[in-house]
């Protein structure tokens, strides 16, 4: 299967969220201990969104997320930059175990310089699925749109061509309502 590139993306966009506490401290301890990590790991950390405190999707109840974007550098090619964020992950607690959980850390892949890869239509990264680009959630997900906003406000979608504020006003009446800003 052969990637589809859209011209002009140049930047690789991650999402990191945590709800968990890690040896790092709480969430937010957590997710910048892992942006600092990032360049142990061969990853420079161009910019970072401000964190966002985030109510948890699932229906169960779990602590809020704290949640941001970061626009990193790496010369490696997508299917091994989603190993090392996994490696991170790992390296901060995350366990694998289902879908939803509360977790330590999350670093999702959200777009790499525009590729488009269909993957299996499931989440990207799932254990042993093809990758997917753009991350399948990410259109839908206000707690992703408003720090991806933050840090490329002229972002477009790699299949849609939508921009990031179309995005987010086509998200659901309430969906950023409970999703605020926090010094980070």
């Amino acid at each position: 299967m052969e990637a589809q590139v859209l011209s002009g993306q140049i930047e690789i966009f991650v999402a990191l969220g945590a709800n968990l506490p890690s040896v790092y401290g709480g969430p937010a301890d957590t997710l910048r201990s892992a942006l600092r990590a990032m360049p142990s790991f061969g990853l420079r950390v161009v910019r970072c969104a401000p964190f966002y405190e985030t109510p948890a999707l699932a229906s169960y109840t779990q602590p809020d997320y704290v949640n941001s974007v970061a626009v990193i550098e790496s010369a490696l090619p997508p299917e091994s930059l989603l190993n090392i964020l996994h490696r991170i992950e790992a390296l901060f607690g995350r366990v694998r175990r289902e879908r939803w959980a509360p977790r330590s850390l999350d670093i999702d892949l959200l777009d790499f310089r525009g590729v488009v890869l269909p993957g299996l239509g499931g989440e990207s990264g799932q254990a042993g699925a093809p990758i997917a680009l753009p991350h399948p959630g990410i259109s839908g997900r206000g707690f992703v749109l408003l720090p991806l906003r933050d840090v490329a406000p002229w972002w477009r979608h790699p299949v849609t061509g939508k921009c990031v504020k179309q995005l987010i006003t086509a998200l659901p009446p309430g969906e950023c309502a409970a999703i605020r800003r926090i010094a980070g």
